[in-house]
């Protein structure tokens, strides 16, 4: 008889849930593969060590095979195992834990685990796919925004938007994100003239990130039909951003350092068998003008209804900022994973792919801190007579995000950074 796993009220790791992470220890400082269950990361490899002279439960591949593919530091040879072969293991892990059959030895306090960034990114890509963030920049900066004369670019209802982003900057939660310095406008002192230094307006984008499982040769394409097969998990996804140095980049090639010094991820995949009973339509309906590769059959399970929230923390003191939910966004990731692999670039397991800042119609529902205060010119207020115009530096940028409620409740954890100030 293994040890049973008392899972606290409000967990966001629950049975219904098993996402799958990266963990060093002390015990074992070497980063390998784990799964969260309440306060506790299971020992993958571990657990399949143990397993090996243990046949009660079917297992999809052997035990020593299922050993070597976790005692690895990245979840890629798991995520591109067939989804037959990853939901059947999930279960068998979800099956163990439900009767108490996993030793105690392979659970580790969470506290205790060092998380690691979860897959070997190959390539990081970026969209910008919220209707509602896309209209409320109306207010801001024309140079931040795909914006002519005032009203959102054509091109935007046609297919997805996207940027390649920069695979070095990725980090898990909790890292911290330095400041960064760039080429910016001297508004401040009303010269206008191109400075260099540290940013002055950092703000925080609210979003998710999804991982590609099965691989896209190059010179290859998928059917949106298959689009399930190729997105291992989602995660929370924080694309710190400095509008600035933004400004100043975005005519006439877009943004690179404005964008490209730091994304946070969290650190637990949650995988699409986790998210399957949350699916749901779309908030959007343009599918009269979708193009073909684009065309999604299934709207009524198009997207998944993922609750979003990020919070400030400053002073010790946290201050909730916005919430939003997946499923505002104007184009669904599947749509994105479609589109992104129509020119024949390739996909490999690993590639994170962000959705974009995730915004709703209303004051409380904006992704970014550039929609919420009209580019900085209304600082958020809060009731202690705190104010929030962009990030100041030690500022903590707090995402989380979950499914459901009660029993049926799944979560990502929390994606957290500070920010840090520049260096010297």
């Amino acid at each position: 008889m293994g040890f049973t796993v008392t899972i606290p009220e409000g967990s966001s790791f629950t049975l219904h849930n098993i996402p799958f992470g990266v963990i060093s220890t002390d015990a074992n400082p070497e980063p390998h593969c784990a799964t969260a269950i309440g306060d506790y990361a299971l020992d993958l490899p571990l657990y399949f060590h143990y397993r090996a002279s243990d046949d009660k439960y079917f297992v999809p591949l052997d035990c020593d095979t299922l050993h070597a593919i976790f005692n690895q530091p990245s979840l890629n040879t798991f995520a591109a195992l067939p989804s037959t072969t990853r939901t059947a293991i999930r279960a068998h892990l979800i099956e163990a834990l439900r009767d108490s059959e996993v030793p105690e030895s392979c659970l580790i306090s969470l506290p205790e685990a060092r998380m690691h960034l979860p897959m070997q990114i190959g390539g990081y890509s970026d969209f910008f796919c919220s209707l509602e963030h896309c209209q409320n920049l109306l207010t801001g900066l024309d140079q931040c925004s795909p914006m002519t004369g005032g009203v959102v670019a054509p091109n935007f209802y046609h297919a997805p938007s996207v940027y390649n982003g920069r695979v070095s900057s990725v980090i898990p939660s909790p890292a911290p994100v330095r400041r960064p310095k760039g080429v910016m406008y001297d508004t401040g002192k009303g010269s206008g003239n191109p400075v260099y230094g540290p940013s002055q307006k950092l703000d925080f984008e609210l979003e998710m990130g999804y991982f590609v499982s099965t691989p896209i040769a190059h010179g290859e394409t998928m059917s949106i039909a298959d689009a399930r097969e190729h997105i291992f998990g989602f995660v929370l996804l924080n694309d710190w951003s400095s509008r600035d140095i933004q400004a100043f980049e975005m005519n006439p090639l877009g943004p690179f350092h404005s964008k490209g010094f730091g994304t946070s991820i969290s650190p637990w995949v949650v995988t699409l068998d986790a998210l399957e009973p949350f699916a749901c339509e779309p908030k959007h309906d343009h599918s009269a003008t979708e193009f073909e590769h684009l065309k999604w059959k299934e709207r009524e399970v198009g997207t998944f209804d993922v609750e979003l929230t990020a919070a400030l923390v400053r002073d010790q003191k946290r201050y909730e900022v916005t919430k939003s939910n997946l499923r505002w966004l104007y184009w669904s990731p599947y749509q994105q994973l479609a589109h992104h692999a129509s020119a024949g670039c390739g996909l490999g397991a690993g590639d994170l792919l962000g959705s974009g800042t995730i915004s709703g119609e209303r004051e409380g529902e904006l992704g970014c801190l550039f929609e919420a205060t009209q580019g900085g010119e209304k600082p958020i207020q809060f009731e202690d007579g705190a104010s929030l115009g962009y990030l100041e530096d030690h500022d903590e940028v707090v995402l989380e995000g979950w499914c459901g409620k009660g029993e049926d409740r799944i979560g990502f954890g929390e994606c957290r950074g500070v920010l840090l100030p520049a260096s010297k």
